[in-house]
């Protein structure tokens, strides 16, 4: 993450980051040339509730998410992804405990392999 959005995320209140999401959403469906009703029709809210959310009003966050797949923008979920991080000290002994080489055979194991053929 690049340092300078984070501090300026962090700056914004509340309100100014519900209006950034608003205008992102309703620059996304203008492009795709699609009207409120159209939106809200297929993400099953009411027109309101999407003028609301492009306005940077509150709704609920399923409502959110209905649109952003209406206009496939799912994508953008990929920040809320957990993923499993090792420590480097487990790291580290992970790759001390990897083989280095192959063991040499025992001549007990040779006569095993051996088919004969």
């Amino acid at each position: 993450m690049n340092d300078i959005s984070y501090i300026e995320w962090q700056t914004m209140s509340d309100k100014s980051l519900m209006e950034t999401i608003g205008n992102f959403i309703k620059s996304h469906r203008l492009n795709q040339n699609k009207s409120q009703d159209e939106v809200a029709t297929a993400a099953g809210i009411s027109r309101s509730t999407l003028s609301l959310l492009e306005r940077g009003e509150k709704v609920r966050i399923d409502s959110l998410i209905q649109v952003l797949r209406v206009l496939d923008l799912l994508y953008v979920m990929d920040v809320f992804r957990v993923q499993d991080q090792i420590s480097p000290l487990a790291y580290a002994k992970l790759k001390k405990k990897q083989r280095k080489q192959a063991s040499p055979k025992s001549s007990k194991d040779s006569g095993k392999d051996d088919l004969g053929w």
